[in-house]
């Protein structure tokens, strides 16, 4: 055979192992990664019964590190006390038994979708109230063993959380909600959970509730003792703070208004008895199904919150104007009843003075039979109405001028006396129930004021102390 057919059947052999070790080598890389999860997780050669050794091969406990990765929380219900949250969760641990070669880094990792295959923590949510997986399209699970034996698993839950809360500041508190993870049957001896260095617990960053705002997170340790040994416990606390916004437009802004609406009974016409009448209750109406809305919201606590103490007291302010017409209306009518015994008294008396007149005319006028005119006396008796009038104006002139009052003289503007005819206002005769009208158009917004100073600087303070 000539030289150059040697060259061309060596070439074309080249050729073909070549071609043949590159299929080889790409059937053989999967086939790799089927006989290493045989060899590794085959029958008889790895058991997930059996816990994975101690930290560098020793008897000691499983380390498990946790981190989660909160996906959104859908609401934070104060009348059930509990909490909605969407998560992803992860643990993480060494199983020196699932080692295995990597091919020169060419198998970063072997994938499971099956946690029953290898050994798995047996932790709980302590906490919890419902929860389920998520099976759409296929289920949100998956197990990743890394050539030095470690082993990630991760899982995307939803879960109800019991959140116990304090109301004693409602709408202006903060809630601290926490998600707690234990071990459910290996003590601290077997296994023990610790938070993953670095972020142990990561937020969505455009997280958004209705009435709550996270302002922060915390991670700690709450490791239980029972009567049957001591058990590795997780814990994240979130901290809530309550949008005051809502409740602020919702319920403080129209209480207010209603509180100011029953004021305006006090500038009405004390006549005006069905229109003052209509007003208190309509407001005190609806003030009390204000009321009774809040508190259908809110779970039924023993202690008192603050909103209790607002609707309390603007109620109490509503009901006291529907008080303070009917205190007005019975001096009102006292007023008309005394005014008319006076009244009565008066006319008496003018007709006793003028007989006495017409008798002391008839004296003058008779004569006797001699034409002489009987004189009487000029001088009156000392129980004459008349001259007691007259001596009480001269010791009234007689008294020296005393200093102006200015208290007395605006309380002056309003006599007690309903026949004594003085402006006020320009509306004509003033009575006592006229001053009531006025001193409570004076003290009503003033106590309200007073308590609205109290009552912010009290529970803003509060809550400063509770930061």
């Amino acid at each position: 055979m000539a030289p150059g057919h040697y060259f061309w059947a060596i070439f074309y052999f080249a050729c073909l192992c070549s071609a043949s070790l590159a299929n080889n080598a790409k059937v053989n890389f999967r086939e790799k990664e089927k006989k290493i999860l045989d060899q590794i997780l085959g029958a008889g050669k790895y058991d997930a019964r059996i816990r994975p050794s101690g930290i560098n091969g020793t008897d000691g406990p499983a380390v498990v590190r946790v981190n989660i990765f909160v996906r959104s929380i859908s609401k934070i219900d104060d009348v059930t006390m509990e909490y909605s949250v969407q998560l992803t969760f992860r643990e993480q641990w060494l199983d020196e038994r699932l080692k295995f070669d990597d091919i020169g880094g060419r198998l970063k990792y072997l994938t499971l979708t099956e946690a029953n295959r290898v050994w798995m923590p047996d932790l709980f949510f302590s906490n919890e109230k419902e929860g389920h997986f998520h099976n759409i399209i296929m289920p949100n699970v998956y197990i990743r063993i890394f050539p030095y034996g470690s082993v990630l698993y991760s899982i995307r839950i939803s879960l109800t959380l019991a959140c116990p809360m304090n109301l004693k500041l409602y709408p202006l508190d903060r809630q601290v909600c926490s998600l707690r993870m234990a071990s459910y049957g290996w003590t601290t001896a077997d296994l023990v959970f610790l938070w993953k260095e670095g972020d142990p617990v990561q937020v969505v960053k455009n997280l958004h509730l209705p009435r709550f705002t996270l302002e922060k997170f915390l991670t700690d340790y709450c490791n239980s003792k029972t009567n049957t040994g001591e058990y590795s416990c997780l814990k994240v606390d979130l901290l809530f703070k309550r949008e005051f916004s809502y409740y602020l437009i919702q319920i403080y802004i129209p209480c207010c208004m209603l509180v100011i609406v029953s004021w305006v009974s006090f500038w009405l016409d004390q006549g005006a008895v069905p229109a003052r009448v209509s007003l208190g209750v309509t407001t005190l109406l609806t003030m009390a199904t204000q009321t009774s809305g809040i508190n259908a919201s809110l779970p039924p606590v023993s202690y008192t919150k603050a909103i209790d103490v607002w609707t309390g007291v603007c109620l109490t302010f509503v009901f006291g104007a529907l008080l303070e017409f009917a205190l007005v209306n019975y001096a009102s009518r006292s007023a008309d009843r005394a005014a008319d015994i006076q009244r009565e008294n008066m006319k008496k008396k003018r007709r006793e003075m003028e007989q006495v007149s017409l008798d002391a005319a008839s004296d003058l006028l008779d004569t006797d039979s001699n034409a002489t005119f009987a004189m009487k006396p000029l001088v009156r008796h000392p129980g004459d109405p008349m001259a007691m009038e007259k001596l009480r104006q001269c010791e009234v002139h007689m008294q020296p001028p005393k200093r102006p009052n200015c208290c007395r003289t605006w309380w002056s503007r309003f006599p007690t006396s309903p026949l004594k005819k003085v402006p006020c206002f320009g509306r004509g005769q003033c009575s006592r129930s006229k001053r009531i009208d006025v001193i409570s158009r004076i003290t009503f917004p003033l106590v309200f004021a007073l308590f609205n100073l109290v009552y912010w600087s009290t529970y803003l303070f509060r809550e400063e102390e509770e930061d």
